[in-house]
């Protein structure tokens, strides 16, 4: 198992398994900018001024230094609306790949 170990390193999909996790890290940061300061504030506009992130059901108030008990339903909704954006993109870059190599696998026309 060892030396199959090895092998998978050395040809180099670790490097490329890191170098996406780097990627998808990064477009993961712009993609919560995205949502969170330019589509939630349209959106909230647009339904009366609603900041999703504030959005919540308190199960228990917060008493002395305890913190309340909340559902924070206005989260989710962030983090659903990233997913949908992030689903989106992957989407089209799939659709974009599968267009390339059938282009390079059509015989060239006459």
């Amino acid at each position: 198992m060892l030396k199959e170990f090895r092998t998978f390193i050395a040809q180099g999909n670790v490097l490329d398994l890191a170098v996406g996790i780097i990627i998808g890290a990064a477009f993961g940061k712009i993609t919560t900018s995205l949502v969170e300061d330019i589509i939630n504030p349209i959106l909230g506009l647009v339904i009366g001024g609603i900041d999703f992130s504030q959005m919540k059901i308190v199960i228990k108030e917060a008493v002395g230094t305890t913190p309340e008990v909340a559902i924070r339903y206005g989260n989710f909704l962030n983090v659903l609306i990233q997913f949908l954006v992030i689903a989106w993109v992957v989407f089209l870059i799939v659709k974009l790949a599968n267009r390339a190599r059938l282009s390079n696998s059509l015989p060239p026309k006459e």
